[in-house]
Protein backbone atom coordinates (compact mmCIF):
# COMPACT_ATOMS: atom_id res chain seq x y z
CA UNK A 1 0.00 0.00 0.00
CA UNK A 2 1.06 3.34 -1.04
CA UNK A 3 -1.63 5.78 -0.59
CA UNK A 4 -0.29 7.24 2.41
CA UNK A 5 3.11 8.58 0.26
CA UNK A 6 2.45 12.39 -0.40
CA UNK A 7 3.48 11.60 -4.52
CA UNK A 8 1.86 14.97 -5.47
CA UNK A 9 4.08 16.70 -3.51
CA UNK A 10 7.30 14.77 -3.73
CA UNK A 11 6.76 14.72 -7.24
CA UNK A 12 6.12 18.52 -7.62
CA UNK A 13 8.50 19.46 -5.79
CA UNK A 14 11.77 17.49 -7.75
CA UNK A 15 9.79 18.75 -10.80
CA UNK A 16 10.44 22.80 -9.93
CA UNK A 17 13.85 21.55 -8.28
CA UNK A 18 14.56 20.02 -11.80
CA UNK A 19 13.26 21.77 -14.12
CA UNK A 20 14.14 25.44 -12.60
CA UNK A 21 17.71 26.86 -14.13
CA UNK A 22 20.52 25.69 -12.43
CA UNK A 23 23.73 24.52 -12.87
CA UNK A 24 22.76 21.39 -14.17
CA UNK A 25 20.19 22.63 -16.62
CA UNK A 26 22.14 25.23 -17.67
CA UNK A 27 25.32 23.01 -18.59
CA UNK A 28 23.02 20.54 -20.86
CA UNK A 29 21.53 23.48 -22.83
CA UNK A 30 24.94 25.04 -23.50
CA UNK A 31 26.19 21.91 -24.39
CA UNK A 32 23.20 21.08 -26.54
CA UNK A 33 23.90 24.54 -28.29
CA UNK A 34 27.52 24.22 -28.48
CA UNK A 35 28.24 20.75 -29.26
CA UNK A 36 24.81 19.34 -30.45
CA UNK A 37 21.94 16.78 -29.29
CA UNK A 38 24.31 13.96 -29.00
CA UNK A 39 26.67 15.23 -26.46
CA UNK A 40 24.43 17.03 -24.67
CA UNK A 41 22.67 13.30 -24.21
CA UNK A 42 25.82 11.87 -22.82
CA UNK A 43 26.17 14.69 -19.90
CA UNK A 44 22.65 14.20 -19.15
CA UNK A 45 23.28 10.69 -18.64
CA UNK A 46 26.23 11.34 -16.27
CA UNK A 47 24.12 14.17 -14.38
CA UNK A 48 21.01 11.45 -14.18
CA UNK A 49 23.54 8.45 -12.39
CA UNK A 50 24.64 11.16 -10.12
CA UNK A 51 20.75 11.68 -9.17
CA UNK A 52 20.19 8.62 -8.72
CA UNK A 53 23.35 7.92 -6.58
CA UNK A 54 22.09 10.82 -4.43
CA UNK A 55 18.80 9.83 -4.27
CA UNK A 56 19.55 6.13 -2.99
CA UNK A 57 21.71 7.38 -0.37
CA UNK A 58 19.05 9.99 0.76
CA UNK A 59 16.51 7.08 0.89
CA UNK A 60 18.23 4.78 2.81
CA UNK A 61 19.76 6.89 5.67
CA UNK A 62 16.62 8.76 6.49
CA UNK A 63 14.74 5.85 6.72
CA UNK A 64 16.68 4.36 9.16
CA UNK A 65 17.05 7.60 10.89
CA UNK A 66 13.46 8.53 11.25
CA UNK A 67 12.72 5.27 12.99
CA UNK A 68 15.24 5.85 15.95
CA UNK A 69 14.57 9.43 16.02
CA UNK A 70 11.68 11.19 15.30
CA UNK A 71 12.99 14.67 15.75
CA UNK A 72 14.79 14.23 12.51
CA UNK A 73 11.77 14.02 10.46
CA UNK A 74 10.97 17.75 11.88
CA UNK A 75 14.34 19.02 11.07
CA UNK A 76 14.48 18.08 7.91
CA UNK A 77 11.34 19.09 7.35
CA UNK A 78 12.12 22.72 7.66
CA UNK A 79 15.69 22.46 5.98
CA UNK A 80 13.27 21.50 3.01
CA UNK A 81 10.98 24.80 3.43
CA UNK A 82 14.44 27.27 4.07
CA UNK A 83 15.51 25.47 0.96
CA UNK A 84 12.18 25.69 -0.95
CA UNK A 85 12.50 29.48 0.01
CA UNK A 86 15.98 29.82 -0.95
CA UNK A 87 15.32 28.43 -4.36
CA UNK A 88 12.04 31.28 -4.62
CA UNK A 89 14.37 34.28 -3.70
CA UNK A 90 17.06 33.32 -6.23
CA UNK A 91 14.38 32.95 -9.10
CA UNK A 92 12.83 35.95 -7.77
CA UNK A 93 16.53 37.64 -8.24
CA UNK A 94 16.80 36.58 -11.79
CA UNK A 95 13.39 37.45 -13.06
CA UNK A 96 14.41 41.15 -11.90
CA UNK A 97 17.45 41.22 -13.21
CA UNK A 98 18.43 42.25 -17.14
CA UNK A 99 21.02 40.60 -17.17
CA UNK A 100 21.28 37.91 -19.96
CA UNK A 101 21.26 34.38 -18.92
CA UNK A 102 24.51 32.70 -19.21
CA UNK A 103 24.52 28.77 -20.93
CA UNK A 104 27.71 26.99 -19.81
CA UNK A 105 28.39 24.32 -22.38
CA UNK A 106 30.64 21.74 -21.16
CA UNK A 107 33.65 20.45 -23.43
CA UNK A 108 34.42 17.02 -23.55
CA UNK A 109 36.36 15.14 -26.42
CA UNK A 110 33.87 12.05 -26.73
CA UNK A 111 30.46 10.60 -25.19
CA UNK A 112 32.35 9.08 -22.36
CA UNK A 113 34.23 12.43 -21.54
CA UNK A 114 30.83 13.67 -21.21
CA UNK A 115 29.10 10.84 -18.90
CA UNK A 116 32.19 11.54 -16.80
CA UNK A 117 31.29 15.82 -16.43
CA UNK A 118 28.19 15.15 -15.73
CA UNK A 119 28.22 12.47 -13.07
CA UNK A 120 31.06 14.49 -11.50
CA UNK A 121 28.87 17.15 -11.86
CA UNK A 122 26.51 16.18 -9.79
CA UNK A 123 28.31 14.19 -7.59
CA UNK A 124 30.26 17.31 -6.12
CA UNK A 125 26.98 19.16 -5.69
CA UNK A 126 26.09 19.25 -2.07
CA UNK A 127 22.98 20.53 -2.56
CA UNK A 128 21.30 17.74 -4.29
CA UNK A 129 21.54 15.86 -1.07
CA UNK A 130 20.46 18.28 1.09
CA UNK A 131 17.34 18.48 -1.38
CA UNK A 132 16.82 14.99 -1.74
CA UNK A 133 17.31 14.62 1.81
CA UNK A 134 13.99 16.94 2.58
CA UNK A 135 12.14 15.71 -0.34
CA UNK A 136 12.02 12.23 1.23
CA UNK A 137 11.50 13.89 4.65
CA UNK A 138 8.53 15.69 3.87
CA UNK A 139 6.86 12.70 1.36
CA UNK A 140 7.20 9.82 3.31
CA UNK A 141 6.03 8.88 6.10
CA UNK A 142 9.05 6.62 8.84
CA UNK A 143 7.36 3.74 8.60
CA UNK A 144 7.42 3.56 5.24
CA UNK A 145 8.28 0.10 3.65
CA UNK A 146 11.52 -0.28 1.49
CA UNK A 147 9.59 -1.71 -1.17
CA UNK A 148 7.60 1.94 -1.02
CA UNK A 149 10.60 4.19 -0.56
CA UNK A 150 11.85 2.40 -3.73
CA UNK A 151 8.84 3.36 -5.71
CA UNK A 152 9.44 7.10 -4.95
CA UNK A 153 13.55 6.42 -6.19
CA UNK A 154 11.98 5.18 -9.18
CA UNK A 155 9.40 7.68 -9.88
CA UNK A 156 12.10 10.89 -9.12
CA UNK A 157 14.44 9.22 -10.99
CA UNK A 158 12.13 8.46 -14.22
CA UNK A 159 10.51 11.85 -13.86
CA UNK A 160 14.25 14.01 -13.15
CA UNK A 161 15.39 11.87 -16.64
CA UNK A 162 12.68 12.80 -18.56
CA UNK A 163 13.18 16.81 -17.86
CA UNK A 164 16.36 16.36 -18.49
CA UNK A 165 16.26 14.38 -21.65
CA UNK A 166 13.65 17.15 -22.56
CA UNK A 167 16.08 19.94 -21.87
CA UNK A 168 18.64 18.08 -24.33
CA UNK A 169 16.32 18.25 -27.16
CA UNK A 170 14.84 21.31 -26.85
CA UNK A 171 17.52 23.11 -26.49
CA UNK A 172 19.38 21.63 -29.26
CA UNK A 173 17.08 24.26 -31.85
CA UNK A 174 18.39 27.25 -32.14
CA UNK A 175 14.40 28.90 -32.35
CA UNK A 176 13.28 27.42 -29.29
CA UNK A 177 16.63 28.71 -27.38
CA UNK A 178 15.85 32.03 -28.61
CA UNK A 179 12.37 31.91 -27.49
CA UNK A 180 13.18 30.75 -23.96
CA UNK A 181 15.74 34.07 -24.04
CA UNK A 182 12.86 36.44 -24.67
CA UNK A 183 10.97 34.81 -21.93
CA UNK A 184 13.46 33.85 -19.24
CA UNK A 185 12.38 36.54 -16.73
CA UNK A 186 8.49 35.13 -16.64
CA UNK A 187 9.64 31.64 -16.39
CA UNK A 188 11.90 33.00 -13.81
CA UNK A 189 9.03 34.81 -12.02
CA UNK A 190 6.54 31.44 -12.23
CA UNK A 191 9.50 29.63 -10.38
CA UNK A 192 9.64 32.02 -7.92
CA UNK A 193 6.23 32.06 -7.05
CA UNK A 194 6.04 28.10 -6.90
CA UNK A 195 8.93 27.75 -4.41
CA UNK A 196 7.41 30.27 -2.63
CA UNK A 197 4.03 28.78 -2.39
CA UNK A 198 5.73 25.41 -1.95
CA UNK A 199 8.38 26.73 1.12
CA UNK A 200 5.35 28.35 2.76
CA UNK A 201 3.10 25.35 2.80
CA UNK A 202 5.52 23.00 4.23
CA UNK A 203 6.42 25.65 7.29
CA UNK A 204 2.36 25.81 8.19
CA UNK A 205 1.42 22.08 7.31
CA UNK A 206 0.56 19.76 10.03
CA UNK A 207 2.24 16.11 9.42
Amino acid sequence: MIEHINFPLILGAALLAVASPGPSTLAIAGTAMAQGRAQALALVAGIICGSWTWSIAAALGLGALMLAHGWVFEMLRYLGAAYLLYLGWKSARSALSSAPLRLRSVSSRDHRAAFGKGLAMHLTNPKAILFFGALYAVGVPADATPAEIASVVVAVGLQSMAVFVTYAQVFSNPRVVGLYMRLRRWFEGAFALAFGFGGLKLLTARI
